[in-house]
């Protein structure tokens, strides 16, 4: 992802062409907040549009308002973003952000999950359970038997759509290991993104889900962008009410932009 520092003289049309232009999952924008509450503002861009709402951009920029200069007014970091007002906290060296509030959530129409397994090309039997998940992109998740079978899947992202669709599974201990405790894939054709390799955001929502279910305990990792050859880690912890979803983040590449 990249974040643009200093963008409030921007337009909404410059912001959309630059995000097409680094063509990558997501373009932040940081702007001054417009509420005393925030340390700082956000715009989301992918390729295709505007979200309200994204994790990965939440962490990472984040780090490049911290690096930048930015300083916290407490020990929590108040992000101003579509979707209100988003809480990030440092622990550790580690950056995690609080679960926003799921703007939908419930079970899924079995005319859609029928149509998600055609996609996925599997079974209708092989989903085990289905929720909407959606915290602002509009995820709807499912989860499979298996990391195995998470790992299995080659979707006709056609046959997709205009979906954003999380897919989850568990790891076995004695075949997989005990670095993580769930696998994640997310299609977002949506989006313009076939797949991407980590995704805040959804694993955001697949944690309120699983941990309210009780599937999942208040504390694992999430494995994700396995099948990109990454080696993405989402550390989730329950503290009290809020879910905290968090990453590692570093800068890769800095530079300067003429508009």
């Amino acid at each position: 992802m990249a974040v643009v520092i200093g963008a409030d003289d921007l337009s909404e049309r410059q912001m959309a062409d630059f995000a097409k232009w680094t063509n990558l999952s997501e373009t932040t924008f940081l702007l001054a907040p417009t509420t005393p509450q925030a340390d700082y503002r956000l715009r989301i861009f992918t390729p295709s549009g505007e979200l309200p709402f994204a994790g990965h951009p939440t962490l990472g920029t984040c780090h490049a308002w911290l690096t930048s200069g930015g300083r916290p007014r407490s020990e929590v970091i108040v992000q101003e973003c579509g979707v209100g007002l988003v809480a990030v906290r440092r622990h550790e060296g580690r950056l995690a952000f609080a679960a926003p509030k799921l703007l939908r959530t419930g079970p899924v129409e079995e005319a859609l999950l029928d149509r998600i397994a055609s996609g996925l090309k599997i079974a209708r039997s092989a989903i085990l359970d289905a929720q909407w998940a959606d915290n602002g992109p509009g995820w709807v998740a499912v989860q499979l038997g298996s990391r195995a079978e998470v790992l299995s899947l080659d979707p006709d992202h056609a046959a997709l759509g205009d979906l954003k669709l999380g897919v989850v599974g568990a790891w076995d201990e004695a075949q997989d290991g005990t670095e993580a405790q769930f696998e994640v894939r997310a299609f977002a054709m949506g989006v313009g993104v076939k797949e991407d390799p980590v995704t805040g955001s959804l694993n955001a929502g697949l944690a309120q889900w699983l941990i309210g279910n009780g599937r999942a305990p208040r504390s694992y990792v999430a494995s994700q962008g396995t099948a990109l050859g990454r080696a993405g880690r989402v550390h989730v912890d329950q503290i009290g009410d809020d879910i905290w979803i968090g990453g590692d983040t570093m800068t890769n590449i800095s530079g300067t932009v003429s508009f």
